[in-house]
């Protein structure tokens, strides 16, 4: 039976704990990557011997966040994980790590209990507890953590742009300023630096995007041949088919995406009123109201298509936006 932990709980564990593997999801964002790599970095703080393990390549844009944070090889006794919201969602190191999870640190409404014991809570980002979690434990901030954990807030918030940005957020991101955070540098690397690959990709995606629900759901089918025709990372896809939701109208922007192993994943973010969650926990997925995803096994990509197709089309029925 899991045992759903407080804030000072958590940092109890912690504090008592020594020989930690901070864990994060496959297909990492943001947010995962800033909570893990500035839990580690916290946690080498106070003296304890820590790494870190991400189950896919660190994406480019984000290895700024590891630099000076190689692994030692510490041979982990407990293991903590950080914006997992299903063991499902540690991909190749979901063997690895079943039962062993001892904590799951994690801000989705959708969490899917995986952990001995889990603290979740409705922070804009996991990044936001991971910041309080180091209070909690009277670590001192240095540059380096500081901008680890003010990446996770804003990637997770569209650079304080999204409606799950509170109060708290904005002070928390204050403090991580205060801290030595190289807020602009990240801000301009994140989110206003493109390769050409990402514009061929944008291109590609207005091209050939489908539009139905009455022009209010804009989809886009991204094959392993997408990638190789482009030039564009995983990553640099992903955020082009963010863009989908901001054409007038637009209230979801799904895509379908072939993994390197023929796996595939369907990814969503939605304006209000759509509950991008709600239709992904159709699909055996979940996430947040704004961003969702799930992954659609044994079919092919067309295949795969059809069925989110038809997920939205029944939710967008019931909640009467078509």
């Amino acid at each position: 039976m899991e045992t759903i932990l407080t804030l000072t709980e958590a940092a109890s564990r912690l504090a008592a704990w020594d020989d930690i593997l901070v864990v994060c999801h496959a297909n990492p964002d943001g947010d995962a990557l800033g909570s893990m790599s500035g839990l580690v970095r916290g946690l080498r703080a106070l003296g304890k011997r820590a790494d870190w393990y991400c189950p896919d390549q660190v994406p480019e844009p984000f290895v700024y966040l590891f630099r000076g944070l190689e692994n030692s090889g510490l041979v982990p006794v407990h293991t903590v994980t950080v914006d997992v919201a299903d063991s499902k969602l540690l991909g190749p190191g979901e063997g690895r790590f079943a039962g062993k999870v001892e904590l799951a640190i994690d801000h989705h409404s959708t969490h899917r209990p995986f952990a001995k014991e889990r603290w979740v809570s409705a922070a804009a980002a996991t990044a936001e507890m991971v910041w309080l979690l180091l209070k909690e434990l009277a670590v001192t901030p240095d540059a380096a953590m500081a901008s680890c954990l003010y990446t996770g807030m804003a990637t997770d918030t569209g650079c304080f742009r999204y409606r799950n940005v509170t109060p708290q957020t904005l002070r928390l991101a204050a403090e991580a300023l205060e801290a030595g955070a190289s807020a602009g540098d990240i801000n301009q690397k994140l989110f206003e630096t493109k390769t050409l690959a990402y514009f061929r990709a944008e291109r590609r995606i207005l091209e050939d995007m489908e539009l139905f629900c009455g022009g209010k759901a804009a989809m886009v089918l991204l094959p392993q041949s997408f990638y190789a025709e482009t030039g564009a990372r995983e990553d640099e896809a992903e955020a082009a088919v963010g863009q989908l939701r901001q054409i007038e109208g637009v209230l979801l922007g799904i895509t379908v995406k072939e993994k390197p192993d023929g796996g595939i994943k369907g990814s969503l973010r939605a304006n209000p009123p759509v509950n991008a969650a709600a239709i992904c926990e159709r699909l055996g997925g979940g996430g947040h109201a704004g961003a969702a995803g799930c992954t659609l096994e044994g079919m092919s990509i067309a295949e795969a298509a059809e069925k989110m197709r038809a997920a939205c089309e029944q939710y967008f029925a019931e909640i009467g936006c078509i």
